[in-house]
């Protein structure tokens, strides 16, 4: 059974149009340790409000640089939050409270005295007021994609803001590792989630779309539900943006909007598909296998992907060389009158491939110069919890990755192969919610599957009410009717699977690490344990 965006939201204000951070404005974030929402503080307080902020677990990977930046983190939930003098002005807040305590005391709280609760969204676009917005959507690779645009647009002068769901390095922050960099550019690109609505605040000029599959079954009951929520956010934000421009002067042209889609993935393309009618422009890239793409495709593309405001430009790429340094794709489109465009990536994987199509798309929609976005398009290497190398120790390997859905377990394992050629991999993953592992767990047990060695940790419930559904021994179970030959387990705590993995390791090995939760201490606990 799907839940409604509203009953998850219980208690949050609607999505609005963006308005400006007045200096001064007092806003408190509850749930300020998440990853998200650090970054939604970092970027209030550049916008000039006052913060802080309060969580339960008040230290995390996203902390230090709100301590930096002296935004002040109250430990627990509290309504003295709230009730206390002077009052905050508005509450920013995640669904993922939301979704399983409605009735939480600061949001009752500020709701009795007629302060304003919203997601922590709605503050990140109304940080980017008055600025380029661009939105990296899809089910999978925002972060990554995301990052990527942001350190190509540094590098290219372009001093870009930020909001992405993963720790942008110190390179590309200017400071320490965070979810937010504060810029003064005019781009301003923010990681547009779906689930529940998330997105629904942001109205970008430009926007990404990586792919559609079906995740969250909690929300979407299929991947057509999917489909249906990325098409209707794009032409609602579209109609959106024409109408606040038209409010604001009769005489300004509207800008297009622009859709960098990658049309190489079925979701996405289905999007792409019912935008026929839609105002803006779309990008159609597309990694494709094989012999070099004919010369009539990006005509093809034009035609194809055209709308009301006229014909698509097509990007096409194919991977020409891959190797344990990095990928090299072969482009087309970049530069109409270059031909095609060899790009080195540091990156590995398929996928990284796609992803990299998509910030190109991104970066021609801004007006960046196509040489200059070849020669920058290399320098990226990563974000955080994106197969992050964490370290080595007795000759293995330990790696870090947030990959918590099939798809991307799957081009995960793959894209290490690719980076670790020859040795053994074992898959060590913390499911992420009760219902996402059952709704998909032949999915989750081919994907690990294709793994040398497999542990499944407890399964983390995130905003889950029902813990009855699954287990990891179910999973595990399900990988060993698949598997039979592979060494298979479910020890139970992060740390029992970290101990159980770590005494099965042999020089050689490499370790990955996925999901949400407190999956990335197995990392620590692993590399700890090896000496």
């Amino acid at each position: 059974m799907t839940r409604s965006a509203g009953s998850i939201g219980a208690g949050l204000a609607p999505a609005r149009a963006a308005r400006r951070i007045r200096t001064g404005e007092r806003i408190h974030v509850v749930g300020i340790a998440g990853a998200g929402a650090s970054g939604a503080a970092l970027l209030a307080a550049d916008a000039g409000a006052t913060v802080d902020g309060c969580d339960p677990a008040p230290t995390s990977p996203y902390t230090p640089a709100l301590d930096a930046a002296a935004i002040a983190i109250l430990e627990g939930h509290d309504r003295g939050h709230v009730t206390r003098t002077p009052p905050p002005e508005r509450l920013a807040v995640t669904k993922a409270l939301t979704a399983i305590a409605a009735d939480h005391p600061e949001l009752a709280a500020a709701r009795q005295r007629g302060i304003s609760c919203e997601g922590w969204q709605q503050v990140v676009a109304d940080a980017a007021f008055g600025r380029t917005l661009v939105a990296v959507a899809g089910t999978h690779g925002k972060s990554t994609t995301a990052g990527w645009l942001t350190e190509l647009l540094v590098g290219l002068g372009e001093d870009p803001s930020a909001l992405v769901g993963a720790l942008l390095p110190s390179e590309i922050t200017a400071g320490l590792p965070a979810t937010g960099r504060r810029g003064r550019g005019a781009p301003f690109v923010v990681e547009a989630d779906e689930y529940a609505g998330n997105f629904d605040p942001y109205r970008p000029a430009i926007t990404v779309l990586t792919n559609a599959d079906w995740d969250h079954p909690d929300v979407f009951a299929d991947r057509a539900a999917v489909v249906d929520v990325f098409a209707d956010w794009i032409v609602d934000g579209a109609t959106a943006n024409a109408t606040a421009t038209a409010d604001a002067t009769a005489t300004a042209a509207t800008p297009r909007p622009t859709l960098v889609v990658n049309v190489g993935d079925p979701g996405a393309e289905a999007v792409a598909a019912r935008l026929r009618d839609w105002p803006g422009i779309i990008v159609a890239t597309a990694l494709v296998d094989g012999e070099p793409p004919r010369p009539g495709i990006l005509r093809g593309l034009a035609e194809q992907y055209a709308t009301m405001g006229g014909p698509a430009r097509g990007i096409v790429g194919r991977i020409v060389a891959s190797d344990p340094d990095g990928t090299t794709i072969e482009v087309v489109g970049l530069d109409p009158l270059a031909g095609a465009t060899r790009l080195r990536l540091a990156t590995v994987g398929r996928h990284n491939g796609a992803n990299a199509l998509g910030v190109v798309g991104a970066a021609i929609a801004l007006g960046s110069d196509p040489a200059a976005i070849a020669a920058g398009i290399g320098r990226f290497t990563g974000v955080g919890r994106r197969l992050e190398r964490k370290g080595a120790a007795g000759g293995v390997v330990v790696y870090d990755d947030y990959g918590h859905h099939p798809t991307a377990i799957r081009a995960t394992i793959a894209a290490l192969r690719q980076r670790e050629p020859g040795r053994p991999i074992w898959a060590v993953y913390e499911p992420l919610t009760f219902h996402r592992t059952a709704a998909l767990i032949e999915e989750f047990a081919a994907a690990l599957g294709e793994a040398d060695g497999v542990a499944i940790a407890d399964i983390w419930a995130g905003r889950d009410l029902d813990t009855s559904t699954v287990s990891a021994t179910t999973l595990a179970t399900a990988v060993a009717r698949r598997r039979p030959d592979l060494e298979i387990g479910a020890p139970g705590t992060v740390e029992a699977t970290a101990s159980w993995v770590a005494a099965r390791l042999r020089p050689g090995d490499a370790v990955l690490v996925m999901g949400g939760g407190r999956s990335y201490r197995i990392a620590e606990l692993v590399l700890a344990a090896l000496g």
